[in-house]
């Protein structure tokens, strides 16, 4: 028995959990030295709460794990527990056994995820196997549950995860995909049901799916990852730890009462933030980045924030209330520009931008190459081209066809891991012009002048930079306008100006300009 656990606790290389592929963007694994970093941010949380105390030689603390994949949170947990405990209990494999039957538990979200975490663990597809390193379990799954959930339909959606019953009612083939966590009113007595009465969890850990995969490839799928994290929170753990997306911080469909929430909780303790893509998860793409929260029933009070880039800190970690803004501004160094802008008090240009289908036209609608035969032909900016319309054929806003306008793009961004522009360059539409809903109207003006210093101050560094505070993704909503501050337009800005009026230093200038790049003058359309 002790030749068994002892096995476990070998070194393994390479070790296999950073290996294995990921299941889908959605269902990503979490690499060793990625939950380590967590795990060490739950020790120096729990050795300040608690006199200095070190959690991983507690024999007490229950782990919970409720969206296990690879296992490798409980298997980290596990090798620092064994180490941790060998004091309290010197006889290697009654540690072992303590740890694997009485702190550690998990809950697979698929069969194979569960078998795949239960070797990592146990060192055996089932947990009273042959190879298995625990000699205390009765039955095959151990302390890691698994069993197929049914989604819960009404009208055509899951009333638990919102899933479509068109893209996932498959029949008992294949996964059904209905997360057992979050597919309970009561988490409390579904997790009895699991374990036991009167289960207790003190941390709860781990990295939820993301979003269901529904058949849009991700177009139109909607995020679960809050689902788990509120479930996590409702069971009022002394900790919770959870790596998610980042997107939640400013936007994301589905998510303004989970970041409303997130904001509000003065229990956050501590966020770590990679905004730079593939940097966390090598090879996965998540835009927008992903981010850890280390969640203290105990604390109350701001929350430390700290931005990892390149593999270090971009500075100092910060600590500040994450309500203080509607969303939440990632970079430590961005907050004090924020703050002197928002000392004047001005209103924001979002206030002026139209929403999506500024003039009712979807994205691929395209009308003629060529005016010609078009009793009152009009303008249209769409998807990489200019076409034109009958002006009959312009369903909403028509009002706004004989004014001038700035389009600007909705989508701006590329594959790359760095964002540097934020915003395409701003089209200056002439009276007699519209758009799909390719583009989103900036603002709308009586005069030429106005709307081509409007273009212009959206084209400087310093706009950009405010709309960097709000934008994660490829996607340019009227939203991400809503820190820049709305000026006369009698005079053309330029970034000198913006920069004397709101008192940017010089080491506030140096940041900005590191973070964006100036536009160059090609584009798509000719102003």
């Amino acid at each position: 028995m002790n030749e068994r656990a002892a096995f476990k606790l070998r070194g393994r290389n390479p070790d296999v959990l950073t290996c294995i592929a990921n299941l889908s963007n959605d269902e990503v694994f979490t690499p060793p030295d990625f939950a380590n970093r967590m795990l060490d941010t739950l020790a120096a949380a729990w050795a300040e709460g608690n006199d200095g105390a070190d959690i991983w030689a507690n024999g007490e603390v229950k782990f919970l794990d409720p969206c296990t994949k690879s296992g490798v949170f409980l298997r980290e947990i596990a090798t620092r527990l064994i180490s941790g405990l060998k004091a309290e209990i010197p006889d290697l494999q009654r540690r072992v056994d303590h740890v694997l039957t009485k702190q550690l538990f998990g809950i697979g979200i698929t069969q194979l995820t569960s078998l795949l975490a239960r070797r990592s663990l146990y060192c055996s597809k089932h947990a009273t196997g042959g190879h298995s390193v625990a000699t205390g379990f009765a039955a095959d799954d151990g302390n890691i549950w698994f069993s197929r959930t049914e989604h819960s339909w009404t009208d055509g959606k899951c009333v638990f995860c919102g899933a479509s019953r068109e893209t996932l009612d498959r029949g008992d083939e294949q996964e059904t995909h209905a997360y057992a966590f979050i597919h309970a009113e009561d988490i409390g007595a579904r997790v009895a049901e699991m374990f036991g009465d009167n289960m207790q969890f003190d941390v709860i850990i781990g990295n939820p799916p993301y979003q269901l995969d529904d058949g849009g490839f991700g177009t139109s799928a909607a995020p679960i990852y809050q689902l788990f994290v509120e479930q996590a929170l409702a069971l009022e753990p002394k900790y919770a730890a959870f790596v998610t997306p980042s997107r939640w911080m400013t936007g994301g469909k589905n998510l303004d009462s989970y970041r409303q929430r997130m904001l509000s909780d003065k229990r956050l303790r501590k966020i770590v933030d990679f905004p730079k893509l593939y940097e966390a998860f090598p090879g996965v793409k998540i835009r927008g980045g992903v981010s850890y929260f280390l969640w203290d029933r105990e604390y109350l009070g701001p929350c430390e924030i700290q931005t990892i880039w390149d593999g270090e800190p971009t500075g100092p970690a910060i600590t500040r209330y994450l309500d203080e803004y509607d969303v939440l501004v990632r970079r430590n160094e961005a907050v004090p520009i924020l703050e002197k802008v928002r000392a004047k008090g001005e209103s924001t240009l979002d206030a002026r931008a139209s929403s999506q289908k500024p003039f009712g036209l979807r994205t691929f609608f395209h009308g003629n190459a060529t005016p010609d035969g078009l009793e009152n032909p009009i303008k249209l900016y769409g998807s990489q081209k200019v076409s034109w319309v009958e002006r009959s054929e312009i369903p909403t806003n028509a009002q706004w066809i004989d004014k001038w306008k700035v389009f600007m793009s909705r989508v701006q961004g590329t594959s790359a891991a760095i964002e540097t522009k934020f915003l395409s360059k701003p089209i200056v539409g002439e009276p007699g012009t519209a758009c799909t809903e390719s583009y989103i109207v900036a603002g709308v003006f009586e005069l030429e002048s106005e709307a081509r210093n409007y273009a212009s101050y959206l084209r400087t560094r310093f706009a950009r930079f405010l709309v960097s505070l709000r934008k994660f993704t490829q996607d340019a909503p009227k939203g991400v306008y809503s820190f820049i501050p709305d000026l006369p337009l009698d005079q053309k800005w330029t970034d000198a100006k913006l920069y004397a009026r709101y008192g940017i230093s010089e080491g506030e200038i140096e940041f900005i300009e590191a973070q964006v790049a100036e536009h160059d003058d090609a584009h798509l359309f000719d102003e």
